[in-house]
């Protein structure tokens, strides 16, 4: 079963960016969708177009009447790629957890208004309970 008609993927990239500056409509296909945060500099010393990020990304992929998530944390490197990883530093995981959390909030506000479930992945479900209140 698939979402209605009137859940095209235009309107549903109007909705997600409207969250804020996470979805990366590049990586979005029809019934998938790909958000991220770099939420910490590792080094703001070397080039911009070298440093690396701490952070959170999601995936999203279209089931039933709504979404199915999987989020990760990890490292976002040099070359643009995210690397699931422990954030070691207290303070940097208490951004980045924050910073997920409110993200969270307006993703699943925004499913209830459009009348769509958002359920966690099974690979999901030990971050939530660690990350998503």
């Amino acid at each position: 079963m698939t979402l209605p008609a009137s859940y095209s993927k235009n309107r549903l990239l109007k909705r997600f960016s409207a969250l804020g500056p996470y979805v990366r409509e590049l990586k979005c296909q029809n019934g998938y969708f790909f958000f991220d945060c770099l939420a910490v500099c590792v080094s703001a010393k070397v080039a911009p177009e070298k440093r690396e990020f701490l952070g959170w990304w999601l995936e999203l992929e279209e089931q039933d009447q709504g979404f199915v998530y999987h989020y990760q944390i990890g490292l976002f490197d040099k070359q643009g790629e995210w690397n699931a990883m422990n954030i070691k530093k207290k303070a940097d995981l208490e951004h980045l957890e924050s910073m997920l959390q409110a993200f969270h909030k307006r993703l699943v506000d925004s499913c209830e208004t459009l009348k769509l479930t958002l359920i966690p992945s099974k690979n999901t479900v030990a971050l939530q309970t660690q990350v998503i209140a």
